[in-house]
């Protein structure tokens, strides 16, 4: 199994005749992932790599059965492609665009809040590289041949971080469930609390490594349900630690402004909930190694 993403996810990419989103679709499609269908207005009725372009999200579902996509639209159309995804029946969006403002965001959220939570869309991003099950389908701009199937889920702010993960457990012949980039804006769609929960009911998910970074209060919330309901082993890297207090440092998110924001604090946080915490981003695939080996003693 995995979560969100899996062989019989049918993907749309909202902005899809677009330089960049054209060139990551097909990226996507030569990787495996179902892609049924874009979605741009005005352009109903195109192609594009094969696939339809349509003018609506909800023309799209109806036509191709769509269920998960990918929003790859400027910044000042992005929160409205989101919302429209939402409404149109889309159950799993990943939002890749960066520089969305923060008060757009937060319409969206209020905006998906409106449904039932049996209907209410994930949504993951903005700011962040996708979502990937190796081996079964790729929702994003992750380069897909870095990525083992295995038994590790990976969840974290950065997306490089991400790659660097998992090209360490590659490197070890250890593989991945699947990995899930939450992006690094203050206000996104998932946080690290609603992908944990995912990865501990996934059976194929036997550890969890989450990146995190200064700014927020996302790791030390995810501290609490870590030490409160996960029975998998966690293992984290949480970069910044010499981050000036009250500097953005590289994502909109990654400020200091409170007890409990900085690195070092999240360090303590997640230590004392039993999460296994990786000094330095060159040993998180040797950490994650000795805590399966110590799994499976």
């Amino acid at each position: 199994m995995s979560i969100y993403l899996d062989r019989d996810s049918r993907v749309i990419v909202q902005g899809i005749t677009g330089r960049l989103a054209s060139f990551h679709t097909k990226e996507m499609i030569e990787y495996g992932t179902n892609v049924v269908g874009g979605v741009v207005p005005g352009k109903g009725g195109e192609t594009a790599h094969g696939v339809p372009v349509f003018n609506t999200v909800k023309e799209a579902v109806e036509a191709t059965g769509a269920n998960t996509s990918l929003v790859f639209v400027p910044p000042p159309f992005a929160a409205d492609s989101i919302m429209e995804a939402a409404d149109g029946g889309i159950r799993y969006a990943v939002c890749v665009t960066d520089g969305i403002p923060a008060q757009d965001m937060i319409r969206v959220k209020r905006y998906m809040y409106r449904y039932p939570k049996e209907r209410r869309m994930v949504l993951t991003g903005p700011n962040c590289a996708g979502t990937i099950s190796p081996g079964k389908a790729l929702c994003g701009i992750m380069p897909g041949h870095i990525y083992l199937p295995g038994h590790v889920g990976i969840v974290g702010r950065s997306g490089t971080l991400g790659y660097e993960a998992a090209q360490q457990l590659k490197d070890r012949g250890i593989g991945v469930s699947t990995s899930v980039g939450i992006g690094g804006d203050p206000i996104n769609g998932s946080s690290f609390r609603d992908i944990l929960e995912q990865f501990e009911a996934d059976p194929d998910t036997h550890v969890i490594c989450m990146i995190g970074e200064i700014g927020g209060p996302q790791e030390a919330e995810a501290a609490e349900y870590i030490q409160n309901h996960m029975t998998k082993p966690v293992i984290a890297y949480i970069a910044g630690l010499t981050a000036p207090k009250g500097r953005t440092m590289g994502h909109a998110g990654a400020i200091i402004s409170a007890f409990g924001e900085s690195a070092s604090e999240k360090v303590e946080i997640l230590t004392a909930a039993g999460v296994t915490v990786a000094e330095h981003p060159s040993i998180i695939g040797e950490t994650i190694a000795k805590v399966m080996k110590k799994e499976a003693a």
